[in-house]
């Protein structure tokens, strides 16, 4: 099953795919929940190139890898990725007259419900929105 999410980000296309690939960035605004964040990121942008980020509970509890293979990379306009259990992502970034639409397709793993699921994906791109636009010129 394929889940799908969106925003839009009041920003330029250049600073939203620069935020979305920068893995400082990345370190700033890549969390679902204040109790969470990720402590290490790395990004190969390129067909075949890895990424990886670290997310850990702020107390220590739990972390775990989220990783993966680029498949696809159109500047500006698409990321598509295989991730280490094998799901498909697909970002797509659509430039607009309110900013950017961040569209995301992902295949839903079988371990927790499809809106659970959703819910954190969506809390994460929220995340992501309110970063780049709120980061000083």
């Amino acid at each position: 099953m394929k889940i799908t999410i969106e925003t839009t980000v009041a920003a330029e296309l250049s600073e939203v795919w620069s935020a979305w690939n920068c893995p400082e960035e990345i370190q700033q605004w890549n969390a679902a929940s204040d109790d969470w964040h990720t402590t290490q990121s790395t990004v190969d942008l390129r067909e075949g190139g890895r990424f990886l980020s670290r997310m850990e509970a702020r107390d220590g509890s739990a972390g775990f890898d989220f990783e993966g293979t680029y498949t696809r990379i159109a500047p500006h306009r698409l990321i598509e990725y295989r991730m280490s259990d094998g799901r498909e992502v697909r970002t797509e970034f659509i430039k607009g007259d309110g900013g950017v639409r961040v569209t995301i397709a992902f295949d839903a793993e079988a371990e927790n419900p499809a809106e659970m699921q959703r819910q954190g994906w969506q809390a994460i791109l929220n995340n992501f929105a309110r970063h780049v636009e709120t980061k000083p010129d």
